[in-house]
């Protein structure tokens, strides 16, 4: 049996689960090695060969002459032009598609990245900081009504088409229960969490490499609290 050109690295999280929703999409086979963060093997000397940041994803084109590419939304990028999907090939769809991929690289992954680690990581390890959650907080609100105010009158964020822009922003967006920040009032963003919720090749995704129901507002998220706060406690009381 031939082996699949690509070979994923990734863990489950925001950002780990953007190439796994592609290339599930796609049809795409793909070997996955899954990265465990409590065994620190995203900072293992053979894992920062592939990527110097020591962070998640990174994927090897082996059919590329085991080509490395790190940063999620690289990745995204690549694999689109690589199997020919998911960005349109006309030079003002194509642009689209990126401008709204960089918003999400830019602005929705950072902010709610941030308000995320406030709340949910400094604040359980005593690093209680009301300015700064209130900052993100605030900041990933009013990029969620960006995010509202483009959704009005169109199904996909780019080019009238699902692309790459969606695949990247719906892991992050839709965490907003997780980033405790509220979505009252934006009923164009929640119509297309609906439209991501309804297909089913995202949903398989978001199982790989592991489900974290906690993050999507659908599971008591007590335990997985204290085991997320627990992991980053060293970096909090350094």
């Amino acid at each position: 049996m031939t082996r699949p050109d690509i070979r994923l690295y990734t863990a489950a999280t925001m950002n780990g689960y953007k190439p796994v929703i592609f290339l599930e999409e796609a049809g795409e086979p793909y070997d996955l090695t899954f990265i465990d963060f409590a065994k620190k093997e995203q900072k293992a000397p053979d894992y920062l060969t592939l990527n110097p940041n020591g962070r998640i994803p990174t994927i090897v084109d082996r059919g590329n002459g085991d080509f490395p590419v790190f940063e999620s939304g690289a990745i995204l990028w690549y694999l689109a032009e690589k199997f020919g999907k998911f960005l349109p090939k006309d030079a003002n769809g194509r642009s689209e598609t990126l401008q709204w991929l960089m918003f999400q690289m830019g602005g929705i992954g950072p902010m709610m990245g941030q308000a995320m680690y406030f709340q949910r990581i400094a604040a359980p390890n005593g690093q209680d900081e009301p300015f700064s959650i209130k900052r993100y907080v605030d900041e990933t609100r009013r990029l969620l009504e960006v995010l509202d105010t483009r959704l009005a009158g169109r199904e996909w964020l780019a080019a009238d088409a699902y692309t790459i822009a969606d695949m990247a922003t719906y892991p992050w967006a839709r965490a907003y229960v997780w980033a405790k920040v509220s979505i009252d009032g934006l009923d164009h963003l929640q119509g297309w969490f609906d439209r991501m919720d309804a297909r089913p090749m995202v949903q398989k995704a978001l199982t790989i490499p592991k489900e974290q129901p906690a993050f999507w507002g659908d599971a008591d998220e007590t335990e997985f609290l204290k085991e997320n706060a627990a992991r980053f406690a060293s970096d909090v009381k350094r």
